[in-house]
């Protein structure tokens, strides 16, 4: 007896060995290549914009791209952290709130993601707890091998098959980029993971780029590889070989620092790629094409091209982004201007709709509580009211994106005012929309202490109000998040032919508060237009100011659909106001009296 119980235990193993063989052989027959993108030596050397000029590169040659980022932090999500810790939170069409990556990757390659394609560390233990509590695993015991690197695993082999470019066809190719630098405590289970994975595939179908810093130290000038092979160590220490170096550096690799690296970190001569500073981010996919990169990646990863790289259009934009001379200023008060990637994607649409203009952007960066009377009257801070006053008259147009909380409203309220009733072109963003309504009801209604009850929850005229959506399929509680639909009210209104719609538009939000509908009507009788509301007609989504040249602000965010060669239509509708050109882009349309 004690036999046949090691010999069906024995046949028992055979047939789930054969069932894992049979798995990892049809994962095999895949054609998915993955890319993974990892970082060495410092954070913040530039992965996102390398992994999305790789998409750039590849999408050229015709090949179908998607993108995923692993954070590895403990949060679920981006959505409750601040901006100072971690720039914006970028907001998804399925109300997902991820980090500012996944941003770069929609604007570079031109698709369209999905909460799943950010995986945090929260994310994949709540996933694994929930597993076991509903007794998924059978009363093993649960561990980071090979628990948690499973579900990592096969988190990332789900979302890679997803549709993103509209065609509803699966990427060829999916760049997963580690956040965070290799040899960070937290980064483990996924190193971990990405090792594994390799396995789940051919050789070929997975490659390694691994970001690094060459610096420069001392008077001598000379470019040091030390770090760079130390980080390389450490990442060929849990079982990952970088088929790529993508060196960072002020000024471009000599070659005999690119020979050094190649023989010290075993990589091939052809495949260590310097990335130095360039003018603008456009250039990088243009910097890697003239190494050769697109040629290396497709012959690493046995990948055949539908068509020859088609880089045309691209490359145009970037040289003539350095080339621009006519000059436009647009003033950005905000309240977390000490950090510039809060605003990223405002900052991106800007350069967007510039371009399309025609228009060198110089961006003026305005601390909004600087612009308020508490810091005139304090003798310490009055060169900063100054400073800011000073910043707002010189500029050719104003734009206040969003935020939360009270701190810098009334230095908004300021703004919103100034910009009113001194015709100056003016944008307003989620919170900026609603400042623009509060300073309205103060001074053109007369509605003494009129305010947000966010603000102040015991204002006796609430403009704004609480309005939740209570939505079942959209995470975050009580926040209206995700792409939601606004009809235009107007047919001729400013909105609709900047957006060259006639019925309705689609855009993303990400808010909690709403301007009073009860209100409406005393607002619009003075020429506060709402152009634009949601589809009860209870939610208002954008106003325009009559008689004014250009003064519109919008529930919603359009900074997060804005692309390259297709600007956000109110930041192209901002943009040409400044520098004088709406009247002509705009054959249709003549501010009403």
């Amino acid at each position: 007896p004690a036999s046949h119980r090691a010999a069906e235990s024995g046949a028992a193993q055979g047939r789930i060995g054969e069932k894992r063989r049979a798995v990892l052989e049809g994962s095999k027959s895949d054609a998915m290549k993955y890319i993974y993108v990892t970082g060495g030596v410092v954070s913040g050397l530039g992965k996102g914009v390398t992994a999305s000029s790789i998409g750039v590169l590849l999408k050229s040659l015709g090949l179908r791209c998607t993108s995923i980022k692993i954070d590895p932090y403990l949060n679920i999500d981006a959505g409750t952290m601040s901006p100072f810790e971690h720039g914006e939170v970028f907001v998804l069409d399925d109300g997902g709130e991820v980090d500012l990556d996944l941003g770069n990757y929609e604007r570079f390659i031109g698709i369209t993601l999905t909460r799943d394609h950010n995986i945090t560390t929260g994310k994949i233990f709540q996933s694994v707890i929930e597993k076991e509590r509903e007794g998924a695993f059978l009363g093993k015991t649960v561990q980071v091998v090979p628990h948690l690197t499973d579900a990592i695993q096969n988190w990332i082999e789900r979302v890679a098959h997803i549709p993103v470019d509209g065609s509803g066809q699966t990427p060829d190719v999916c760049i997963i980029e580690l956040g965070g630098t290799v040899g960070d405590i937290e980064s483990g289970p996924f190193l971990e993971a990405l090792r594994q994975f390799q396995f789940r595939h051919d050789a070929h179908d997975v490659c390694t780029v691994h970001v690094s810093l060459v610096p420069v130290l001392g008077v001598v000038g000379e470019q040091k590889t030390k770090p760079t092979q130390h980080s390389v160590q450490v990442l060929r220490s849990v079982g990952i070989t970088p088929t790529f170096l993508a060196c960072r550096s002020k000024e471009p690799l000599e070659q005999s620092v690119k020979e050094k690296l190649a023989l010290f970190c075993h990589v091939s001569p052809t495949h260590v790629m310097n990335l130095s500073d360039v003018s603008n981010i456009w250039h990088v996919p243009l910097v890697m094409r003239d190494q050769g990169v697109h040629k290396a990646l497709c012959k690493q990863l046995n990948l055949s091209p539908p068509h020859d790289l088609q880089i045309d259009k691209w490359e145009e934009r970037a040289v003539r982004w350095d080339n621009l001379q006519e000059s436009v200023t647009i003033a950005v008060v905000g309240k977390y201007t000490g950090l510039t990637d809060s605003y990223l994607s405002v900052m991106k649409s800007l350069q967007h709709a510039a371009i399309a203009a025609n228009r060198k952007l110089k961006i003026s960066w305005i601390e909004a509580s600087d612009l308020e009377e508490e810091t005139k009257e304090a003798e310490e801070t009055r060169h900063k009211y100054d400073r800011a006053w000073r910043a707002i008259e010189e500029c050719d147009g104003i734009l206040v994106p969003g935020g939360f909380g009270g701190r810098g409203v009334a230095g908004k309220a300021a703004t919103c005012r100034y910009a009113r009733e001194n015709n100056k072109p003016f944008f307003g963003i989620c919170l900026g929309m609603q400042v623009a309504v509060i300073e309205f009801a103060r001074n053109v209604l007369g509605l003494e202490g009129a305010n947000s009850t966010e603000i102040d929850p015991a204002t006796p005229h609430p403009v704004v109000v609480f309005m939740p959506e209570g939505s079942t399929t959209h995470m975050g509680g009580t926040m209206r998040l995700g792409s939601r639909r606004t009809f235009l009210q107007e047919p001729q209104c400013l909105t609709a032919l900047l957006y060259q719609k006639m019925e309705f538009i689609d855009e993303r939000h990400r808010h909690r508060y709403e301007v009073n509908p009860e209100m409406i009507e005393k607002f619009e009788e003075r020429g506060l237009k709402f152009v634009g509301k949601d589809d009860t007609g209870r939610r208002m989504e954008i106003i325009e100011l009559k008689g004014h040249p250009f003064y519109v602000a919008c529930q919603f965010h359009p900074e997060y659909k804005s692309r390259p060669g297709k600007p956000s239509a109110l930041f192209l509708g901002l943009v040409l106001a400044s520098s004088k050109q709406l009247h002509v882009y705009m054959s249709g349309y003549e501010a009403e009296p």
